[in-house]
């Protein structure tokens, strides 16, 4: 078993996942390895592993089900799936995971999110770094030698069992008939939502449906306002309540009011930690860095402690662990449950904010509007020669201002009363991301400006 491609393991494994162009970067015969070294480095008899709708993933799910099984695994194929699905299936059947997905890159990608039994991360610092190892080792030498008992292969269906247990964690019976806007992007949302919502009362609009990892109609990617275009007209063409969009593994759900009007990741997170501590008074809830100062706020209102961390999911999922958080939230729309191993899954968020908005008469415009305090600038890259530098002079002139508070857990973050700033460098690009809130839109337009001024400048 030899990989065709001479791979650069550097480029296609990053900090969290492994991800790159097929097959330009990898193939079936790597998937192969990486399926073998990842029995190695899990020490598992058994393992789960699903695909999303991209024209390479069956291929290559299935090489790493021939590697891990060559390694005396026996392999659980769930399929087609979404990546919350696989850490479902995990979770459920105590196994190790691999999902074949490149979320919501272009087409020509693909990759591996991979997790322990459980749903526990799988990261640079816990496994990942020693399966670059092992076939970095093996494309060098040799591939390697196969057991004297082979694993078994075997299939089984879990989209069912996956929705009824979203559906157990939200008490969604007793809402009230809602009209919901679906766009799936030609993601897996497509496959997951008619099973998840088929006994909810809502009147389904579905976009976008169909399968296809080509994404013909736009990127599967909500977090760029072009890509939910198409979704805010159809909610006020139909009149709908709400509008969900799916990115395209559907683990990520953004959320559109009654009036076409998209609602901010940490609004939604703040209204999710408002209900989950209903449900378990004086709870711990995970927020990163960047998440509005509405979130922080809202959990000490409703009891909680909010504890920040790093923008990054092994991050959350770390603090997830080590403190017992019942919630967990991210800008980027990942939502992570204590009662989901964990996990982050955009479908259960999904239904507590349809549950949120079907158990009150009004609209979700203002029912989200106490959880919205603040105005954004969104994230803003900018690629830049030296980000040290930049970064450097930004301190400079921001630090000395009055009140200011300034620290370095996550690139460069500086506070006043009125409003604070985040600028952290990308892991794998030459580029400074900037965020910043405030309390009116002007201050947050100033200090904008005035930052990309100094990042961009000559």
């Amino acid at each position: 078993m030899a990989a065709s491609v001479a791979a650069d393991l550097s480029q296609i494994i990053k900090a969290y996942d492994i991800r790159g162009v097929v097959p330009d970067q990898w193939d079936e015969p790597l998937a192969e390895l990486l399926g073998a070294a990842f029995v190695k480095v899990t020490a598992a008899d058994s393992i789960v592993v699903g695909h999303d709708m991209r024209p390479s993933s069956p291929g290559l799910s299935a090489a790493f089900a021939r590697g891990a099984a060559g390694q005396g695994a026996d392999v659980t194929l769930i399929g087609l799936c979404s990546t919350d699905q696989l850490y479902f299936a995990s979770g459920e059947l105590g196994l190790p995971g691999a999902m074949f997905t490149a979320s919501h890159n272009p087409a020509q990608y693909n990759g591996i999110k991979m997790c322990r039994a459980g749903a526990a991360p799988v990261g640079q610092d816990s496994g990942l770094g020693e399966i670059r190892g092992l076939v970095e080792g093996w494309l060098a030498d040799g591939a390697p030698a196969p057991v004297a008992a082979p694993g078994r292969v075997t299939e089984r269906d879990t989209l069912t069992d996956y929705a009824a247990h979203l559906r157990s964690l939200v008490d969604v019976a007793s809402i009230r008939p809602l009209k919901v806007v679906v766009d799936a992007g030609n993601g897996m949302g497509g496959h997951t939502v008619p099973t998840v919502f088929a006994s909810l009362p809502i009147e389904l609009v579905p976009m976008y449906f169909e399968l296809d990892g080509t994404f013909p109609n736009h990127e599967a990617n909500p977090l760029d306002p072009k890509n939910i275009v198409d979704l805010r007209a159809r909610v006020r063409a139909e009149g709908a309540d709400i509008g969900l969009a799916f990115d395209g593994d559907a683990d990520r759900c953004f959320v559109v009011d009654e009036r076409g009007e998209g609602i901010s990741p940490s609004a939604i997170t703040a209204l999710v930690a408002a209900r989950e501590l209903e449900k378990h008074p004086g709870g711990t809830v995970i927020h990163n860095l960047i998440t509005s100062w509405s979130v922080p706020e809202v959990v000490r209102e409703h009891g909680g402690t909010p504890v920040r961390t790093r923008v990054g999911h092994s991050f959350i999922k770390e603090e997830m662990a080590r403190t017992g958080a019942i919630f967990g939230g991210e800008h980027s729309a990942h939502y992570y449950f204590r009662d989901f191993w964990n996990a982050d899954t955009g479908m259960l968020a999904a239904l507590h904010v349809l549950a949120a908005l079907g158990t009150q008469d009004g609209t979700l415009s203002a029912l989200v509007a106490g959880y919205d305090r603040y105005r954004g600038s969104g994230e803003i890259n900018s690629t830049v020669d030296d980000q040290t530098a930049r970064t450097a002079a930004v301190r400079r002139v921001f630090a000395d201002r009055e009140d200011a508070t300034v620290d370095e857990l996550d690139g460069l973050t500086i506070a006043t009363p009125d409003w604070w700033f985040n600028l952290r460098p990308s892991n794998t690009e030459p580029l400074l991301r900037l965020n910043v809130e405030a309390r009116d839109e002007l201050t947050v337009i100033a200090i904008r400006d005035e930052i990309l001024d100094l990042v961009r400048g000559s």
